[in-house]
């Protein structure tokens, strides 16, 4: 999950890409499976080995009272009912999206211990479950011991507050659910930025008074006696907070801006380059890094977990016939994504929106992969990349059920089937996405001198040869090319 952002590309010569990082800060996904065998190399797991680097050495103490923060998420998990409105759908829908917001809670840190689904036509606009339901929430709590209940939606502010009230414990909804998971995982300057300003956004439309917060605040020297006419009713605290909320995010979106414009910087030199672009996306958890690690070596972060990769990773690779392309992995997707953190994330979703190419990775192992495309497609949609050129892959082959398989290949016919943690389907995978890559324009016949091999070499990194032969005077081409590299060859054409 690691952002590097020295993605410039020099230039007069793109031979130095072999050794930069093109690395674009996106909040990035993601995640894939942790290598099994030795043989499937997925880089220096850094990022990995850090994050699972301090470990509770078991029977080493009988006080569990002095517990770092990092011990927090191993040792006092928080205890969470899950409940969940079912509006829409089959049965068998209603269960993979409880197994869904089960997987979130846990990657946020938390042990489930219970699991309710109401079905109703829709959610109650009070207490979002009915309030007869709450009463058996609120004994589900009891009798478990929980200390928190996550309901699979978003709550308005009163539903919040009255679910709060009557079940006596913290609630908390899907969208703060996912806020927290992004908050966990963001290591760069932008993606932290990128969440904050998201939970934000999600928070002051939120903020509970309580008791002095209520009271109202003295203005200016009043409270340091400054007498008559220094006294006013001043501002409630819940006043004050909001205040500094929307202060706070203005900073934060003028420093995004800043950031999008060093990002945009190079994205034009890339275009200027005319190196084509692929972008990685899909669901979370789909094994998009892992793909990204087979393809290029880059050595991402790769781990079982939801959101596990938020920054964008950027790798330059070529294709078979030496055509210069940069490949993209980018943060999964879910369900009902909130459009806070979509708004958030808007300048790092345009690597999306900008590539040439769109690989899809599917996961052909989950229970409702076609749920999943959906998913992926409406947030395409909505970020204004649906209409890119999308090539379908159905990863986790070595997982996959041959059902699930069969269903995907006769829905998706063009789809490349591959398993990145063995390596199957990829060289497929690679031949598939060099003909999807866009084309150079000119054809051009030359007889190029030997002393400007310089003029070969630029067709070598954005172009492609159609036929090359070696005689006395020079190196006699065909080849397709950039209008703006043909121009160079004018000198030496042949009629």
């Amino acid at each position: 999950m690691t952002a590097r952002l020295n993605d410039d590309f020099p230039d007069d010569d793109l031979d130095q890409l072999e050794d930069e990082d093109l690395s674009d800060d996106w909040p990035e996904d993601d995640l894939g499976e942790a290598e099994d065998d030795s043989d499937d190399y997925d880089g220096d797991q850094l990022d990995l080995a850090e994050r699972h680097s301090l470990r509770r050495v078991a029977g080493m103490s009988t006080e569990l009272e002095d517990v770092t923060e990092v011990e927090y998420r191993q040792l006092l998990l928080e205890r969470v009912v899950l409940v969940s409105v079912w509006t829409t759908g089959s049965q068998e829908d209603a269960d993979n999206a409880m197994a869904e917001l089960k997987q979130l809670a846990e990657t946020a840190g938390s042990q489930v211990l219970e699991g309710l689904v109401q079905r109703r036509s829709k959610p109650d606009p009070a207490t979002y479950i009915g309030r007869g339901k709450v009463a058996e929430v609120r004994e589900v709590v009891i009798a478990t011991g929980a200390d928190t209940v996550i309901c699979d939606g978003e709550l308005s502010p009163a539903q919040l507050r009255n679910l709060e009230d009557e079940i006596k414990v913290k609630v908390i909804d899907r969208t703060s659910l996912i806020l927290d998971i992004f908050a966990q995982h963001a290591k760069s300057v932008e993606g932290k930025t990128q969440v904050e300003l998201a939970q934000l956004n999600y928070l002051k439309q939120r903020l509970r008074g309580w008791g002095g917060n209520l009271s109202r605040q003295a203005g200016g020297q009043a409270a340091g006696g400054a007498g008559i006419g220094g006294r006013g009713p001043g501002e409630t605290k819940l006043e004050t907070d909001r205040r500094r909320i929307h202060s706070r995010i203005a900073q934060l979106r003028a420093k995004l801006r800043d950031m999008d414009s060093t990002r945009e910087t190079k994205r034009a030199e890339r275009r200027r380059h005319r190196v084509p672009s692929v972008a990685i996306v899909g669901y979370t958890n789909a094994g998009k890094s892992s793909l990204l690690n087979r393809l290029t070596g880059a050595g991402v972060l790769v781990e079982d977990a939801l959101f596990a990769t938020l920054d964008p990773t950027t790798r330059r690779t070529e294709t078979t016939d030496g055509r210069v392309y940069t490949l993209t992995d980018t943060v999964g997707f879910v369900r009902h994504l909130p459009h806070d953190l979509v708004e958030a994330f808007a300048s790092t979703l345009e690597e999306s929106t900008d590539a040439d190419l769109l690989v899809h990775v599917v996961d052909g192992a989950d229970a409702d992969p076609l749920g999943q495309i959906s998913a992926v497609r409406t947030v395409l949609n909505d970020i204004g990349a649906g209409d890119n050129p999308e090539l379908l892959v159905i990863n986790k082959a070595d997982r996959a059920s041959e059902e699930n398989l069969q269903l995907l290949r006769t829905r998706f016919p063009d789809a490349v089937v591959v398993s990145a943690r063995t390596g199957a389907g990829v060289d497929e995978l690679k031949s598939v996405i060099d003909g999807r890559l866009p084309r150079p324009e000119v054809e051009v016949r030359a007889l190029v001198p030997y002393s400007r091999g310089d003029l070969l070499d630029k067709v070598h990194r954005s172009g492609e040869f159609v036929t090359t032969e070696h005689t006395a005077d020079g190196t006699r081409i065909v080849a397709r090319v950039h209008p703006e590299v043909a121009a160079e060859f004018e000198e030496f054409f042949e009629g």
